[in-house]
């Protein structure tokens, strides 16, 4: 009966706002965003940077996904995994999800100007212009290559942190955004695999679309190689320590494992199990960053 409740629901609640911020990646991006903030110093991080800095960013963020769901309405209603949103449904105006956006984007603006600094915010309003209007307006349906390209935006969250602490771009923080950008493909187009009859059906040129499913294995692959050199590179530039590099090893090994079995079509259903990996991939990989971090400073390693 709740299944039945919900389909013919059509008025808007709280709940559909909140959707509309897509709050669990949302999440996601504030715990790497924290993580950056507490990586880019040996001291303790002020409480208003800790608390201000990443609400303001996750108020960006939630703008940029509201304006997402804005451009995406006339497609999403043809996917299974986004046929529901609020827009799609009818639940939220397109012009009160603007409204939404807008508020959010000028709250989080002037909550890093008043609160963190001026670096930190216009990094921010870049990230959130490039996630709406540079991938989600033009690249989402340009080219195969838009999550490569547009990548970069959804990267900045730990750079975003970092500068938030030391008002600084600095080679660490960079690294952290490059760990998330060589990430975000395999990830990605293993969903796009899972999904790629409605892509089509809806004529986003994901990948498994234009290129074909093999091609795309093939390229996830390759970029897991990758992935794991970058996620090396901390302790390589002695960033981290042998603790992060034990445990960026076993990620690293279990990521090419699942892109391996990916290619070789040798688990089923390995293209959501490799995306759902890649997520647990991501947030452990952080994690012990930041235990490595601490337990250098405790002097435990």
């Amino acid at each position: 009966m709740a299944t039945v409740s919900n389909a013919v629901r059509t008025s808007t609640g709280w709940r559909d706002y909140l959707e509309l911020t897509k709050p669990k990646v949302v999440a996601l991006m504030i715990i790497t965003s924290a993580i950056g903030m507490l990586l880019a110093t040996t001291g303790a991080v002020p409480w208003t940077t800790l608390l201000l800095g990443n609400l303001g960013i996750a108020l960006c963020a939630g703008s940029a996904a509201a304006v997402n769901h804005v451009v995406d309405r006339s497609i999403d209603i043809h996917m299974a995994r986004t046929q529901r949103r609020p827009l799609a449904q009818g639940r939220v105006h397109p012009l009160n999800a603007i409204l939404f956006a807008l508020a959010l984007g000028v709250a989080g603006m002037a909550i890093l100007l008043e609160y963190v600094n001026a670096l930190t915010a216009w990094l921010t309003l870049g990230s959130l212009l490039g996630y709406a209007v540079v991938y989600t307006l033009f690249l989402k349906r340009a080219t195969p290559q838009n999550i490569v390209i547009g990548g970069i935006a959804g990267a900045a969250p730990p750079l975003l942190g970092w500068t938030a602490v030391t008002g600084q771009i600095d080679p660490q923080g960079l690294l952290l955004v490059l760990i998330i950008f060589a990430w975000t493909p395999p990830h990605f187009w293993a969903l796009a695999i899972h999904r790629r009859a409605e892509y089509a059906k809806v004529d986003i040129p994901m990948l498994p679309v234009t290129h074909g499913v093999r091609y795309t294995k093939l390229h996830i692959l390759l970029y897991t190689f990758i992935l794991f050199a970058v996620s090396l590179l901390p302790y390589v530039i002695q960033m981290s320590g042998v603790l992060y590099l034990a445990v960026a090893t076993v990620l690293g090994l279990r990521f090419i494992d699942w892109a391996w079995a990916l290619w070789r079509d040798s688990r089923p259903h390995a293209a959501i199990k490799t995306f759902k990996y890649s997520l647990w991939y991501l947030l452990w990989l952080f994690v012990a960053l930041l235990v490595d971090h601490y337990a250098s400073i405790a002097g435990w390693l």
